[in-house]
């Protein structure tokens, strides 16, 4: 029983640490489990953002290693329950801002609708050549207008969003692109922007981890998305990859009748 113990016992812990580890391992369930569940019941009385505490603390609160804090905190994290920000530490995350997929509405607009603040960090802002797949979804424009923001709610990342608009809307370029709808600003410009059509994927963050404020092999939730207007003429072609763990989307579906 007592070479168990040593091959447990993390390399720097005092002798107060080892005596927690030796009680806590009594108990059958994991040690991260029983922080794990320690922890919920903490967040239950937290707000949305608020901090809680770090692998370090948790390690010397509990008594334990901190790869088994790290454990904790990565199944709360799993559970969209808590956000890891590198650099900053780990915010409960109550409020998932969600959107179904079938349903249009702008950035800007749901912001506004969940009590949140819209602002967006422009990376770039241009009227350029159009790619041979922007041309197809656009009705075959020689160039576009685009635009690349990373969009936040409360200042939060949520996503980064690359979209490319036909070249009568040229116009968006002199909006000011953290705060206004572009959006709103296509409505008043005449042209409508009132259906679409969407597929979901995945990436890697990558080289935009740094703009989202994640690690680079964090998983992306990818909408791509044509938008046109009432009479089916493409006005916008639009990228966007969300963070899972801030925003989600949320689909609609019925079950056929041989569905197993």
């Amino acid at each position: 029983m007592s070479i168990q113990l040593r091959a447990y016992r993390h390399p720097v812990a005092s002798a107060s640490r080892g005596a927690n580890e030796r009680r806590w391992r009594m108990a059958k369930q994991p040690l991260y489990e029983q922080i794990e569940h320690r922890l919920r019941q903490r967040i239950d009385s937290l707000s949305d953002g608020d901090r809680v505490s770090s692998e370090h603390q948790l390690a010397d609160e509990f008594g334990v290693a901190r790869m088994t804090a790290r454990a904790a905190l990565s199944a709360l994290e799993r559970d969209g329950l808590l956000e890891r920000i590198p650099g900053r530490g780990s915010f409960v995350r109550k409020s998932l801002t969600s959107r179904r997929i079938a349903q249009l509405v702008s950035f800007h607009d749901q912001a506004l609708a969940a009590g949140k603040t819209p602002t967006s960090v422009v990376v770039s802002a241009e009227r350029r050549a159009s790619t041979a797949t922007e041309s197809h979804a656009l009705g075959n424009p020689e160039s576009v207008i685009s635009i690349t923001r990373i969009r936040c709610f409360d200042d939060v990342p949520v996503a980064i969003e690359r979209a490319v608009f036909v070249p009568a809307l040229a116009a968006l370029l002199e909006l000011n692109l953290e705060t206004d709808s572009l959006h709103a600003a296509m409505r008043a410009l005449g042209c409508v922007p009132t259906g679409g059509h969407s597929t979901l994927g995945a990436r890697r963050a990558d080289e935009d981890a740094l703009g989202l404020r994640v690690t680079p092999d964090t998983a992306l939730l990818v909408e791509t998305r044509t938008i046109h207007d009432i009479s089916g003429l493409p006005l916008e072609y639009t990228s966007s990859a969300y963070v899972p763990q801030r925003y989600s989307l949320n689909v609609d579906f019925t079950i056929g009748a041989h569905a197993d």
